[in-house]
């Protein structure tokens, strides 16, 4: 090796070795977890009409075309633009998605398969007997995968995502983010057009923070949910007469 160039190779090596480590690549923003906050809406109230498809089912009923305009617009006042709208293929979920994003001109929902109405396994062995073991197994694990898709932490910034659905997979999904026994959904009891309100922390930890509030609808309206009446709005009698024997005035 020629002398000359020794002593510079050696200040090179040195240098090298004594150099501060490479700093650790910074993790891009689109990888950093985040909130995800969860709002499911249960559709609006409707007759049940042995008519229609199962797997469609029927409209909404005035009341319920009333109720969901309600959960419109306080979800207008609370979500002023929502980062995902979902909604189940089924028709009065749909109506109801309908009457909620009027309040969101401009915005589509999407049409998810796995929200459509089902039942999963319960403990109520009369609610079990009318369903078929292999169709409960089948909710079950269409359930377990809605909530693996969607019940993780949001990436790259907080995110807001309304579902609108039916009242068996709010309820199953609800047991899902308290891990608690699955088999216990039917315990609770959500109302037509009520909120349920499920936060994912970016940690991966879940908080159910409400579960079928339904302050935005009168209780002359409220349907749905365990002591609330059947109602219609059919024409109220109006044979106002005193009965026979009855004092006048």
């Amino acid at each position: 090796m020629n002398r000359s160039v020794f002593p510079a190779l050696c200040v090179a090596v040195f240098a090298l070795a004594t150099a501060a480590p490479p700093a650790a690549a910074e993790q891009p923003a689109s990888a950093v977890p985040a909130v995800r906050d969860i709002v499911l809406v249960r559709h609006g109230n409707y007759l049940p009409d042995a008519a229609i498809d199962e797997k469609v089912g029927p409209p909404l009923s005035p009341i319920g075309v009333a109720q969901a305009r309600l959960a419109g617009a306080r979800l207008r006042g609370e979500l002023p633009r929502p980062d995902a709208l979902r909604v189940s293929p089924m028709q009065r979920a749909r109506d109801t998605a309908a009457a909620i994003g009027a309040e969101f001109p401009g915005r589509a929902f999407e049409v998810v398969d796995d929200l459509a109405e089902c039942t999963p396994p319960t403990r109520h062995a009369e609610v079990m007997a009318k369903e078929k073991p292999e169709d409960a197994a089948a909710c079950k694990a269409r359930l377990d995968r809605l909530f693996a898709t969607y019940f993780r932490p949001a990436q790259g910034a907080a995110r807001t995502e309304l579902f609108v659905c039916h009242g068996n997979v709010i309820r199953y999904l609800v047991t899902r983010a308290l891990g608690v026994d699955t088999a216990a959904w039917l315990e609770m009891s959500v109302g037509h057009a009520s909120l349920t309100r499920i936060r994912v922390e970016p940690d991966g930890r879940i908080k159910v923070i409400a579960v079928g509030d339904v302050g935005h609808i009168p209780a002359n309206l409220r349907t749905g949910a365990s002591g609330d009446a059947d109602r219609g709005l059919a024409t109220p009698s109006l044979n106002v007469a005193p009965a026979a024997g009855a004092p006048a005035g």
